[in-house]
């Protein structure tokens, strides 16, 4: 599992399982031998990628899958077709891994990889791009964030923060390194376009300890960031109120 999402209205947790082409859905409360309460499978369903995203407010499911982002029932049960998908020559979607929805603001920001497919200029291909929440079919993007500035190469986890219309994800670096240079925290906010820099940056080094950011969470209450790293196999706790 690549990505877990807990589901505060409903008190439920969903995860993709890319090997069994699923998603799950398990109580709040589950322990131990417990199964799923819901199961997404079956040709119909065509479920690919392992990362995930909830509108509980919607009632949605957001997937990314390569060059597509296919939205489901969130309380399908079975072999249920998309009710949308986002695909095509216009969406500039490839390699889309990360996601995250924004039910207030009706945005959905995507992280693609393209840097792995890109090995002579890798470090300049990575993008974030947004959408309309209602998207649907060959539509383009309200906005794609890429270029030198904007330091993206991989992005592994997004997340929204609706109030301030800002995206925060988490920037791991090159896969094939274990202590990335360019790594770091970023955030960006919704009306930014092109080869912008973030907002906010949160960069690797001695003063932070980051080594290779791989998730991150947002306490709103506390007004943190938390942020798992790979390289520390460790879990970060940072009070950064000036992004709240």
């Amino acid at each position: 599992m690549h990505d877990v999402r807990y589901d505060e209205m409903h008190d439920e947790m969903l995860v993709v399982n890319p090997f069994a082409s699923a998603i799950l859905t398990f109580r709040g409360g589950a322990d131990g031998q417990e199964g799923p309460i819901r199961i997404i499978q079956g040709p119909k369903a065509q479920i690919g990628g392992s990362r995930l995203d909830v509108d509980p407010i919607h009632d949605e499911i957001f997937l990314p899958d390569g060059n597509r982002i296919l939205v489901y029932p969130r309380t399908a049960n079975g072999d249920v077709a998309p009710l949308r998908i986002i695909e095509g020559a216009n969406t500039q979607l490839k390699q889309a891994q990360s996601i995250a929805v924004d039910p207030v603001n009706d945005i959905i920001a995507v992280g693609l990889n393209r840097g792995e497919e890109h090995p002579e200029d890798r470090a300049l291909d990575g993008s974030l791009i947004l959408f309309n929440r209602l998207d649907n079919g060959n539509v383009k993007p309200r906005a794609v964030i890429r270029g030198p500035k904007s330091g993206i190469i991989r992005i592994n986890q997004v997340q929204v923060y609706p109030k301030r219309k800002l995206v925060i994800a988490a920037m791991p670096g090159m896969i094939d390194q274990m202590e990335p240079e360019n790594a770091f925290l970023g955030v960006w906010s919704y009306d930014q376009d092109g080869d912008a820099a973030p907002r906010y940056k949160m960069p690797t080094g001695p003063r932070t300890t980051l080594k290779k950011p791989f998730g991150v969470v947002l306490n709103v209450k506390d007004k943190e960031v938390i942020i798992s790293d790979m390289r520390l196999n460790g879990v970060l706790t940072f009070s950064v109120p000036e992004i709240f």
